[in-house]
């Protein structure tokens, strides 16, 4: 049997509120504890490297990917079970998601909406059918929610569009997704 793979999304950084950190360790944890592998951008600091070192500690398989110019910002983590480094961003989108089942974003900065809008605008074009899981901790992706809803209600894309991402309150609500997706 081959094993599932959730690629994460997530901020270099740890944000403002320690919420948004037991997030992105439950999900950690509960990837481990599902057999998953973690996919991500393989950086050591912020809701990145909380959620590989909490997967790692609970024995997940990991697989990160960075890209050259990234290693020294975001701390290359090179203990991974796998680690890639690709030459561009947009390289390093292409793998984390060619490597994956399913899509899990925590909060995060402009990379991660990057990220996001890109799988988004993959799925709305019929390039894959993998669920997308918006972990929306403490209402953080509250705006972008909001900013989904005005697209649709002015005619700039379909209502389906809405129905590509599975917004969640916590990282709890978005194991039982993904459990329930992946089986």
């Amino acid at each position: 049997m081959i094993q599932k793979s959730v690629c994460v999304f997530c901020g270099s950084r740890p944000g403002d509120d320690p919420a948004y950190l037991a997030d992105a360790q439950t999900v950690g944890r509960g990837l481990a504890d599902n057999n998953w592998r973690l996919v991500y951008g393989a950086g050591d600091v912020g809701l990145m490297g909380a959620v590989a070192r909490a997967a790692q500690d609970a024995g997940a398989t990991t697989f990160g990917v960075i890209p050259e110019h990234l290693v020294k910002w975001e701390v290359g983590k090179t203990d991974l079970t796998q680690y890639i480094v690709t030459e561009t961003m947009h390289e390093r989108k292409k793998v984390m998601f060619m490597n994956c089942n399913a899509v899990v974003v925590l909060p995060g900065g402009a990379g991660s909406l990057d990220e996001l809008f890109e799988v988004l605008t993959w799925r709305q074009l019929g390039l894959h059918q993998k669920p997308v899981v918006l972990v929306n901790t403490k209402g953080y992706w509250d705006p972008l929610i909001q900013l989904l809803d005005h697209v649709v209600a002015k005619d700039f894309a379909e209502e389906t569009l809405l129905g590509y991402v599975t917004v969640v309150a916590d990282s709890t609500e978005a194991l039982n997704v993904l459990r329930e997706a992946l089986g």
